[in-house]
């Protein structure tokens, strides 16, 4: 019996970053290079990202209350906080965004309560601390206490397919398991000035946003949608290894990704796709008019633009992934939920659309979902 995405719900914190003032800010430090301050403009300028949300309220160009962390407003410098001061503000973040989007989730399904839920799987990369966030929303939430609790870490943006896959496989083996998945990526305290391409680019790109999913083995009550998840799959690109990865340093967590990542993309992303069609090679034949929607993870313009013509996809195909790219930026792993929301929760012409999904990640990771919008 396949499993059911019942519902996607988001939770964001509410700094918004206008990405015209941060491109100033950001432009603006005394240490950059001629060629850095030009980098920077290029980079917001052309990252197709209007706002982003934040939790470090000082990015939006305020002046805070007390001694600055992040962002001295009144001397115009960003500042180099430590890893461990980075990793204390995604603890107090993380903790409310996490519980947020469980409990939204939740409350969204009203034939489910707490006391339903039998496992919990909880993904982020950009902080850490134990009890986690698994434990988190078993306690805040009143959910059994003897939940299945799992932790899917430090896998960078593909990370909700593994968290999707096991979700599956636990209501596979039991058709009463009731998955709640909880995405929360709290990436801008890593942030920083530099004249590097690749940090440039996670700075003009990466925003902080929560996504939670319940996944049955029933395909909940009639009149309301859902996400059959009929295929889930995963491929390593056979080059890519330097061109995308996630560090830890002295001065938070360091992104690399680099200019090639996009042309990687357009070579091998057809050869990923195989294993996920392979049951139903019919799809391959004509892919943008065999599936109707597509959730591609907007990791930046640029890899949207790859996919869109290498696939031969419409514009309005790609709406969805594009509009979160403009409204959020790049959230990392929870950034296809929010994608495959919008297409969970849009009007459907038809009973049962397909719709495919995929993000990339270090690796360079493919991670690929077939799915079937049910309209009921």
């Amino acid at each position: 019996m396949p499993a059911h995405v019942r519902t996607i719900q988001t939770a964001v914190p509410p700094t918004i970053l206008d990405q015209s003032v941060a491109r100033e800010i950001f432009a603006s430090q005394d240490g950059l290079t001629r060629l850095g301050e030009r980098l920077v403009r290029t980079s917001f300028d052309v990252s197709g990202i209007d706002t982003r949300h934040t939790v470090v309220e000082e990015l939006d160009g305020s002046t805070p209350v007390g001694e600055p962390t992040f962002y001295d407003a009144a001397a115009g410098a960003l500042l180099a906080p430590s890893t461990r001061t980075r990793n204390e503000v995604y603890i107090e973040a993380a903790r409310t965004l996490f519980v947020d989007a469980a409990r939204r989730a939740l409350d969204d399904c009203a034939e489910i309560e707490a006391s339903d839920v039998t496992h919990v799987v909880t993904v982020s990369c950009t902080g850490f601390y134990s009890p986690g966030p698994d434990y988190e929303i078993v306690r805040k939430l009143g959910l059994a206490t003897g939940t299945q609790r799992y932790h899917i870490g430090f896998m960078g943006c593909y990370g909700a397919f593994p968290a999707l896959r096991a979700a599956a496989a636990f209501c596979e083996a039991d058709p009463r398991a009731v998955v709640l998945i909880v995405s929360c990526e709290v990436c801008t305290i890593h942030v920083r000035s530099s004249n590097d391409p690749d940090q440039i680019v996670a700075s003009s790109v990466f925003g902080d946003g929560a996504a939670a999913a319940i996944v049955t083995a029933a395909p909940g009550p009639a009149g309301t949608p859902t996400l059959r998840i009929d295929k889930l799959a995963s491929e390593l690109t056979p080059v890519g290894e330097e061109d995308m990865a996630w560090t830890i340093g002295d001065t938070g967590f360091e992104m690399v990704l680099s200019a090639a990542v996009p042309k990687i993309i357009d070579t091998y992303i057809r050869p990923a796709l195989e294993p996920l069609l392979v049951d139903e090679p019919w799809l391959a034949e004509d892919l943008p008019n065999r599936i109707a929607r597509w959730a591609i993870h907007p990791g930046g313009r640029s890899i949207l633009d790859k996919v869109q013509s290498t696939l031969g996809l419409s514009v309005e195909q790609l709406t969805p992934s594009r509009r979160i790219l403009r409204d959020y930026g790049n959230m990392s792993s929870a950034t296809v939920l929010f994608v495959l929301k919008e297409i969970l929760q849009s009007p459907g012409d038809v009973s049962e659309e397909r719709v495919c999904a995929m993000a990339f990640g270090p690796g360079l990771t493919v991670e690929t979902g077939l799915f079937t919008r049910v309209d009921r």
